[in-house]
């Protein structure tokens, strides 16, 4: 095996640290368990009216993150097989080999799953009941029971992402709070547009991977179609937001722009549904998510500040 030499000139110490953090960054799914807890992060402050304080932020980033992670690396263990199948998976950890096992990722994804959410469990049952229920809903109800089934399991697996953002509320101490709720509800109709879109641009993997996900199974026009049923109760969903007694025009404008534009986007998709417009979507829609949590932390925790 051919090394390049950069690599070879390098400290082999250095070498191997940086190999073993990519590794784990992939296999743990580290960008997707962010951007959960960034959704966690929205529904604290919802929750609170304001800043939550660092200990619910801090609590919440310890469970659900770790749980997250857990979950992540537990679905790569159970699709490892269809993983080596796809182009865009050939490379995770557990297709490739190397000192990692399935049964050793199995044991630790389990513990990251089940003790820190079991070590709060006295002290905070929602936060706990929200933790184990998103992990139960990836694994379980997305990975093992509707993905190789139905093309309806990312609209029902979206319901994982749900679970992060109340789990934030509950470790604000508030979690049906209606800004949460609505915050919830949004990444749940959110989840299908945006991985469709991916799926747009990985049409060819999905199929050669056997995974009936909708744009394998209907037209590229069609499955955009049906990513707009998703995208405008999405964009409502966010501009709604707005009514919440911690937020007003600060977030109310941007998000709305924002909102209008990942309608556009979308029906932008419809003349043009190739892999670089796919791609350019599911990009935007990161944003979005994103930016909605952003202008929530900006409105609704400024007067906090200030005091």
């Amino acid at each position: 095996m051919q090394v390049d030499t950069a690599v070879a000139a390098a400290p082999l110490p250095a070498v191997r640290s940086s190999g073993v953090l990519a590794t784990l960054a992939v296999l743990f799914k580290l960008r997707v368990v962010s951007l959960l807890l960034v959704a966690a992060g929205g529904g604290a402050v919802l929750a609170a009216g304001g800043w939550p304080g660092a200990g619910p932020l801090l609590l919440v980033a310890a469970t659900g993150g770790l749980a997250a992670a857990g979950s992540g690396a537990l679905n790569q263990v159970l699709e490892r097989k269809r993983d080596a199948l796809m182009q865009r998976t050939a490379r995770r950890p557990l297709v490739i080999g190397g000192f990692l096992s399935a049964g050793r990722v199995t044991a630790l994804a389990l513990m990251l799953i089940l003790v820190p959410a079991l070590l709060v469990l006295p002290s905070n049952r929602a936060l706990s009941f929200f933790v184990w229920l998103g992990a139960a809903i990836y694994v379980g109800v997305y990975t093992l029971w509707l993905k190789p089934r139905t093309l309806l399991n990312i609209v029902i697996g979206g319901a994982a992402g749900s679970a992060a953002v109340l789990s934030g509320s509950a470790a604000a101490g508030n979690w049906s709070d209606p800004g949460a709720v609505t915050l919830a509800l949004l990444v749940f109709l959110w989840t299908p547009t945006h991985f469709w879109s991916l799926a747009l641009v990985y049409r060819d993997d999905y199929a050669a991977g056997g995974i009936p996900m909708l744009p394998t199974r209907v037209s590229g026009r069609s499955a955009v179609l049906w990513m707009l049923v998703h995208t405008v109760p999405t964009a409502l969903a966010g501009i709604v937001l707005a009514a919440h007694p911690a937020l007003g025009y600060v977030y109310l404008v941007p998000i709305t722009v924002a909102s209008v534009y990942l309608i556009v986007r979308n029906l932008q998709l419809l003349q043009d549904h190739g892999r670089e417009a796919a791609l350019g979507f599911f990009k935007y829609s990161n944003i979005y998510l994103a930016l909605i949590v952003l202008m929530i932390f900006i409105d609704a925790v400024q007067p906090y500040a200030k005091v």
